[in-house]
C-alpha cells in the first residue's frame, strides 16, 4: 500500500466509498442536442440580493432558450455567517419575481430532483470521497497551520516583496509524510486538506467566456484549501464536484469569480472532469460622486430585492426592467412586441454587457408606470390590496372598508385604449388616489394665477347653481362656459356687463378652480368621472369648504 493510501485513510477513515459510487449514482443528464443546464447556488448569509436575482434571471433565460435545465443549490457551509430565514427569502424572492425553477430548491424546505441533496452542508461525504482520491493520487495533502503560522509567512512575504500565499516553499506541509501526519493527528492537531497544485504562475490559462471571450490568465500554482478542518468544502471544491455530478453545462455567475477561474479549471482538470462553460456577468453599478461601483447592500437600499417589494414596483416591472439590462436588443424587441410576454423574447447571451450597466431608478419608473397602466383595473385593485395588507396596514383598512368604491377609484380612466400613467409603485396610490377618501383628503385653497379671491367666490357660487353629476366632459365643460360669459362674447360684452355677477375670465382658468376646489389638484383624472363617484353632497360639500375660505381670508 502507497503512503499515499495510507495518508487518505488516516485522514478519512470513515469514507469507504469511491468516486464510481457518486459517478453511477448521479447519471449523465439525457439531454436534447444543445439544451443548458444552468443553476444559481446562492449563500444564505444574507436577503436576496439585486445581482442574484438578475443572475438567476440570465440563468433561467440561458435554459429556456435551449430547452434545457435551471436548478438551485444552497451553497450553506459558511453556518457562522448563515442568516435565519435566509434560504426562504432567496428561494421565495426569485420565484415571487416569476422565474420558475425547475429542480432543487424549489421551496424553502422542498427539495425536487434527482441530483440532490441540493444543500452543500448535506453533501460532506461526497466532497470527502472525491477529496480522499485526491490524496490517494497525491494531488491533495494534509496542512498543519494555525492562523498565526499562515499570518507569520505571509509578514516574511510582504517584508521581502514576494507574492502572498500558500505556494512553492511558502507551502510547508506540502512534502508531509504519512509518518509525521500521524504523529501531529495523533497529538490532535486539526489540519485542512489542501489541493497539491501542478501549476506554474509562468504558464498561462486560456478559456473563451460567454460574455467577456478570451481571458488569458497565470495558472494557478497555489495549494488552496480543498477541505476545511470541519470537513466541509471550500467554494473551490464544493463547485467542481457539484456542477460536475449535477451536469451543469453552463456556469453562470457574477464577474468576481473571473480570478478563481484558473482554480476551478485545474480542478475540474485534476478530477477528471469536462469544465462547464463559464459566463461571468458584469455587477449592476451604481454613480457615486461621479466615480461607478458596485452596487451596494451597505449602501443602496435596492440592493436588497425586498426594497422593491416594501415600495411595491410589480414583480413584472423589476423583471422588464433587468431585461433592458440582461439585453442590448430587448428594448427595440418591446417596442415592436409591446404586449408580449418577455419569456418570448429570443434570449442571446453574447448580447450582454462585458461591463457593467448602471442601476438607473429613473427607467425603472419609466418602465413600471409603463406596466401598471396596462393592468386592468380588477388586476390593479387586487395587487393593491395584497401589497398593502403587508406594507400599509392603514391604507390596506381605508381600501377594505367599501371595496367597491375602492375599485371605482382607480378604475377612473383605467380600462381605456390610452390609460393614464400617474402610477408607479403602490406605494404612490396613497398619495395618488388621496383626495377620493374623506379620512385622507387634504383641501388646497391656493388659486390659479388668473383667478383672485372674489373671482373664486363668484365661479364656484355660479358653478353650484348649475352643477349636475351625471354629465359627461362635453356637457360639463358647455356649463362652465355657461358661467363665464365672456368668453363667449369677447366682441359683445352686453351680456356681461348685464350679468356683472358672471365671472369675465376664461372656463379653463374657471375649470382649474372648480378642479382644485373639489380635489385639491391642478391635475387630476377625468373630474366628471371624479364628482360622479364622489356623489353631489361630498363635492358640494369641499366647493362650500373653498367658498367659505375665500371670503373669510
Amino acid at each position: 500500500m502507497s503512503d499515499f493510501i495510507k495518508l487518505a485513510d488516516l485522514l478519512l477513515p470513515n469514507i469507504d466509498k469511491e468516486p464510481e459510487f457518486y459517478e453511477n449514482k448521479y447519471p449523465r443528464r439525457d439531454l436534447k442536442d444543445g439544451a443548458r443546464v444552468t443553476r444559481v447556488a446562492p449563500s444564505p448569509t444574507g436577503y436576496l440580493h439585486l445581482g442574484t436575482l438578475f443572475v438567476s434571471l440570465v440563468n433561467r433565460l440561458v435554459a429556456d432558450s435551449t430547452g434545457g435545465i435551471f436548478f438551485t443549490r444552497i451553497e450553506d457551509t459558511d453556518k457562522k455567517r448563515e442568516v435565519e430565514g435566509g434560504i426562504a427569502d432567496i428561494i421565495g424572492g426569485i420565484k415571487r419575481f416569476g422565474i420558475a425553477i425547475d429542480e432543487g430548491y424549489i421551496e424553502s424546505d422542498v427539495e425536487s430532483g434527482s441530483y440532490g441533496p441540493y444543500k452543500q452542508s448535506e453533501r460532506a461525504e461526497i466532497y470527502q470521497c472525491y477529496a480522499k482520491s485526491l490524496i490517494k493520487q497525491g494531488l491533495a495533502y494534509p496542512c498543519f497551520c494555525t492562523e498565526e503560522d499562515l499570518a507569520k509567512a505571509r509578514e516574511k512575504q510582504e517584508a521581502q516583496k514576494i507574492r502572498t500565499g500558500y505556494h512553492g516553499e511558502w507551502a510547508k506541509h506540502r512534502d508531509i509524510t504519512y509518518e509525521e501526519a500521524k504523529a501531529l493527528i495523533d497529538e490532535g492537531k486539526p489540519f485542512v486538506v489542501r489541493l497539491r497544485s501542478p501549476g506554474n504562475e509562468e504558464n498561462k490559462v486560456i478559456f473563451e467566456d460567454g460574455i467577456k471571450g478570451k481571458i488569458e490568465m497565470p495558472e494557478n500554482d497555489e495549494d488552496f484549501v480543498i477541505l476545511k478542518s470541519d470537513g466541509i468544502p471550500t467554494y473551490h471544491f464544493a463547485h467542481a464536484v457539484d456542477d460536475h455530478l449535477m451536469g451543469t453545462t453552463h456556469v453562470i455567475r457574477g464577474d468576481e469569480w473571473i480570478s478563481s477561474t484558473p482554480k476551478h479549471l485545474q480542478l475540474f482538470k485534476l478530477l477528471g472532469f469536462k469544465a462547464p462553460k463559464y459566463v461571468h456577468v458584469s455587477p449592476i453599478m451604481k454613480l457615486d460622486n461621479g466615480a461607478k461601483r458596485k452596487i451596494s447592500k451597505r449602501k443602496d437600499p435596492e440592493a436588497a430585492v425586498h426594497f422593491f417589494a416594501e415600495q411595491g414596483y410589480p414583480t413584472e416591472s423589476v423583471i422588464e426592467y433587468l431585461m433592458t439590462i440582461a439585453a442590448s436588443d430587448f428594448e427595440d424587441w418591446r417596442r415592436t412586441n409591446p404586449t408580449a410576454d418577455y419569456k418570448t423574447f429570443k434570449f442571446n447571451i453574447k448580447k450582454m454587457s462585458s461591463s457593467g450597466a448602471l442601476f438607473d431608478t429613473d427607467k425603472l419608473n419609466d418602465v413600471s408606470k409603463t406596466v401598471i397602466s396596462k393592468m386592468s383595473s380588477d388586476e390593479v385593485i387586487l395587487r393593491l390590496f395584497d401589497w398593502s395588507k403587508e406594507f400599509d396596514k392603514e391604507f390596506y383598512d381605508i381600501l377594505s372598508a367599501d371595496k367597491d368604491y375602492a375599485k371605482a377609484v382607480f378604475s377612473i380612466d383605467r380600462d381605456v385604449p390610452k390609460p393614464r400613467k400617474d402610477i408607479i409603485k403602490w406605494s404612490d396610490a396613497k398619495q395618488y388616489s388621496e383626495y377620493l377618501f374623506d379620512s385622507l383628503f387634504v383641501p388646497n385653497f391656493q388659486l390659479p394665477e388668473k383667478i383672485n379671491k372674489a373671482d373664486a367666490v363668484t365661479i364656484l357660487s355660479e358653478y353650484k347653481k348649475v352643477y349636475d353629476e351625471t354629465q359627461d366632459n362635453q356637457a360639463w365643460f358647455e356649463t362652465i362656459k355657461s358661467i363665464c360669459p365672456a368668453a363667449n362674447f369677447a366682441t359683445d360684452t352686453k351680456e356681461y356687463k348685464a350679468n356683472p355677477e358672471k365671472y369675465a375670465g376664461s372656463p379653463g382658468d374657471a375649470s382649474t378652480l372648480i378642479r382644485i376646489a373639489i380635489t385639491g389638484r391642478t391635475n387630476t383624472p377625468d373630474l366628471c368621472s371624479i364628482m360622479k363617484l364622489l356623489g353631489r353632497e361630498r363635492a358640494i360639500k369641499r366647493i362650500d369648504a373653498a367658498i367659505a375660505y375665500y371670503k373669510a381670508n
